[in-house]
């Protein structure tokens, strides 16, 4: 049998591993059920993960590889747990007004935001693109990643999560710090608090009529994390993965394209209420800080760079 067909041989986790996995797997699925609210789609995701985990020795590198992802996903699930405007005051009309002083557009003796401007000169063209725009903000680096990790380019692919984890827990800390509303929040309901407000589509509802789908509505009525738009993390996403794809063994028509888009989410986030440009501007300070301290300041640690090198090799196999 040759190094590879042994590699990917049916292998079962040691006792140790396999302890791991049912603890995770079931404190998991306890805390969400109890804290969150438990749906159908947390057990079919358990029962796939623990599937992949026990299965191969090949499927476990994958599921273990991808864990900055899970770990980002169960953590943005778990902020359910203790909503962020129980620990600290909303702001609504500070960063509005905020907004105006720093970017307001002046039409007919009154300052707009350049939500409010954008939305005096919407057109069918710019709706379309925002819709495509904004449909890759996670998917795009999450295959990006997965691509880096089949292609075997371990050391970019772990910056690349491990930054993209990073970035995201930074960002949702600072929506406990400062809880902010959306500019779809205050054209609806002005600047009076109401706790509990669901997600809305703004702008990009004018996607789903045009293509007769309700895709964004779907994704933004269960989103109960309606007053976390500072730092905008949809600002985020693209650009660390634009950041990684120069590092990568990639074409120089993926970096563009990444640029493309990155530059299109901003946009198509100001356009459509969801975020004011301030949202975008601190988006982008996270993602570079994130970076910054995690090339010049973890990387740089002794110990964490023994436990980079220690899961590059587990996951390659090696």
């Amino acid at each position: 049998m040759s190094a590879v067909s042994s590699r990917n041989a049916v292998k079962l986790p040691s006792r140790r591993e396999g302890t791991v996995i049912a603890v995770a797997l079931a404190v998991w699925l306890a805390v969400t059920a109890l804290f969150v609210g438990f749906r159908p789609e947390h057990l079919y995701i358990a029962l796939f993960l623990g599937v992949m985990l026990f299965a191969t020795g090949t499927t476990r590198r994958l599921v273990v590889a991808l864990l900055p992802f899970i770990v980002f996903g169960v953590s943005y699930d778990w902020m359910n747990i203790l909503p962020n405007y129980e620990v600290n005051p909303v702001d609504i009309r500070g960063l509005y007004e905020a907004e105006k002083s720093a970017f307001g557009i002046m039409v007919q003796g009154v300052v707009l935001t350049p939500n409010e401007w954008w939305a005096l000169h919407q057109s069918s063209v710019l709706d379309f693109m925002a819709g495509c725009f904004y449909l890759c903000w996670v998917p795009v680096p999450i295959l990006f990643g997965l691509w880096l990790y089949l292609d075997r380019q371990y050391d970019v692919y772990l910056r690349f999560a491990i930054v993209f984890l990073l970035i995201n827990l930074i960002g949702f800390a600072l929506y406990y710090v400062h809880p902010a509303a959306p500019p779809w929040y205050v054209d609806g309901y002005g600047f009076e608090f109401i706790p509990g407000t669901h997600g809305e589509t703004a702008g990009l509802g004018r996607w789903d009529r045009m293509m007769g789908v309700s895709i964004f509505d779907g994704l933004y009525s269960r989103n109960s994390n309606v007053f976390a738009a500072f730092p905008s993390l949809h600002a985020a996403y693209m650009l660390v993965a634009f950041i990684y794809s120069l590092k990568a063994r990639c074409s120089v028509w993926l970096r563009v394209l990444f640029a493309f888009i990155c530059v299109g989410i901003w946009f198509t986030a100001v356009y459509t209420f969801h975020h004011y440009i301030l949202d975008v501007l601190a988006g982008i300070t996270v993602t570079i800080a994130g970076w910054l301290l995690f090339e010049q300041g973890l990387m740089r640690a002794t110990p964490f760079g023994r436990f980079i090198a220690t899961y590059r090799k587990y996951i390659s196999g090696n």
